[in-house]
């Protein structure tokens, strides 16, 4: 039996930004299911992450890829830039595309005050 979903979110595990999370899909994905994926520092180790999203293609058939990476991120340490994000989600994304060009990719970087900036 096919257990089909709209989408899947990868963010970082910290947990100063659920809240912030939690409200952003409530807004965003009322009437959408999607796989959820928490793992320190979201797509830094790409690797992995890319092996989640196989899974939920295979499983779910998913349409769309949400990533998200946030301020102040302890994985990155001294390297948590805006750049640094920007250049991994943009990394990330284009390895998605790749290799799966029918999914929607959506990158973001989400602020401490809760603000989320999409990446383009």
């Amino acid at each position: 039996m096919a257990h089909n979903c709209d989408a899947i979110i990868v963010s970082c595990i910290d947990f100063r930004f659920q809240k912030h999370i939690r409200n952003w899909l409530d807004k965003n994905f009322t009437n959408k299911t999607f796989d959820y994926v928490g793992f320190a520092g979201a797509t830094k180790d790409l690797p992995t992450i890319m092996n989640q999203i196989d899974i939920s293609v295979r499983l779910h058939s998913i349409k769309e890829v949400h990533l998200i990476h946030h301020e102040d991120c302890g994985a990155y340490g001294a390297e948590s830039t805006p750049e640094r994000h920007a250049e991994d989600l943009r990394k990330a994304r284009d390895e998605i595309n790749n290799k799966y060009p029918g999914l929607v990719v959506k990158i973001y970087y989400l602020l401490l005050d809760g603000e989320f900036a999409e990446v383009s």
